[in-house]
């Protein structure tokens, strides 16, 4: 991935290039420079963000995504363009650029601001919005499937294979965090884990299931979805935007929280001032009651994506990817039969 500062090549033959010279028809100036280059690419040139999405994306639920964003001031930041454009078979989205929160300095982060500004989002009115399905059990999903990809765990016999070495002992295709990954996304609630219920799957915990399913959520939150524009704090990235189940917006922080790579201090002043805004995705009495079974499934969905990125750059897990996978062991363990 390049950093923040690299200049894009500047070729034609470049779809960097291609992307600059977009952000410039839209205004943009300056230098450009790629903020991300995975499977979707952004590009920014002054004050013009442009964004790349995979050949496979759905082009009637990101044009719905674009038109919410641009329905709701206050909360989500709105598109310099109201549907995408097309460029070299891929959809491209064009966005103000914005003042991003510092990712090393937590306790300056807007952690209150955040709060309110999903609990404005969960509170809108999903039925006229006309939502597609919120995207987060789909990543789920979908960084469970990479890792298997990457690891050759493909077939359902060795998907369901048993914890085996320490964690910490780097990326191989059958190691022990591969192994304790799988053994907790098995282990989860079949309400968070999409696709058919599979034999010997673990029941939803004490028959839980979420009182605010249907409701406008963004998918995947986290601090870096949000940004300073004109003033204020907004969400951005509509990627997973969609109807679903609110709780799984506040499950990354959750599982940061539970995995203790969030001080509870931070931890409680998102979660007070989410309730305090009245967002309804927990209840005031028993947050984790909705929180437990999306908190559970984020973690195994990031550690899932720290092993394949791992193992894909041949390197050994740093000591925050250990502790997600260490947490998986804890989710398994618990779901285990005693």
């Amino acid at each position: 991935m390049r950093g923040e500062d690299e200049a894009t090549d500047g070729t034609a033959a470049g779809l960097t290039g291609r992307l600059a010279r977009f952000a410039r028809a839209y205004g943009g100036t300056g230098r450009a420079r790629v903020l991300k280059d995975t499977r979707v690419t952004v590009v920014r040139a002054g004050d013009v963000v442009v964004k790349a999405y995979p050949p496979e994306t759905d082009e009637t639920a990101l044009i719905a995504r674009l038109r919410v964003a641009g329905t709701l001031p206050g909360v989500l930041l709105p598109p310099l363009a109201e549907r995408p454009e097309r460029l070299d078979g891929r959809l491209v989205t064009v966005w103000p650029a914005g003042e991003p929160v510092d990712p090393s300095d937590p306790e300056g982060a807007p952690w209150e601001t955040a709060a309110l500004l999903l609990a404005r989002l969960h509170t809108a009115q999903a039925a006229a919005l006309s939502l597609p399905p919120a995207g987060g059990p789909a990543r789920l999903a979908g960084a469970v499937a990479r890792l298997s990809d990457l690891s050759g765990l493909s077939g359902p016999r060795e998907l369901h294979g048993a914890p085996g070495p320490d964690p910490g002992s780097g990326f191989d295709g059958r190691n022990g965090s591969v192994a304790t990954i799988l053994a907790a996304f098995r282990s989860l609630p079949a309400e968070v884990r999409p696709g058919p219920a599979e034999a010997g799957a673990a029941a939803p915990a004490g028959g839980v299931r979420p009182l605010t399913a249907g409701r406008p959520a963004h998918g995947d939150f986290h601090l870096g979805q949000i940004i300073r524009y004109q003033g204020e704090w907004l969400l951005i990235d509509v990627d997973d935007l969609g109807a679903g189940v609110p709780a799984w917006d506040l499950a990354r922080p959750a599982a940061w929280y539970a995995s203790g790579l969030l001080s509870p201090r931070l931890w409680e002043r998102f979660l007070s001032a989410y309730l305090a805004a009245a967002g309804p995705a927990v209840s005031a009495a028993d947050p984790w009651r909705e929180l437990d079974a999306p908190a559970r499934a984020l973690t195994v969905q990031l550690a899932a994506t720290a092993v394949a990125a791992a193992g894909a750059e041949g390197r050994p897990l740093d000591e925050v990817e250990q502790a997600l996978v260490s947490s998986c062991g804890r989710i398994a363990r618990a779901a285990a039969p005693q």
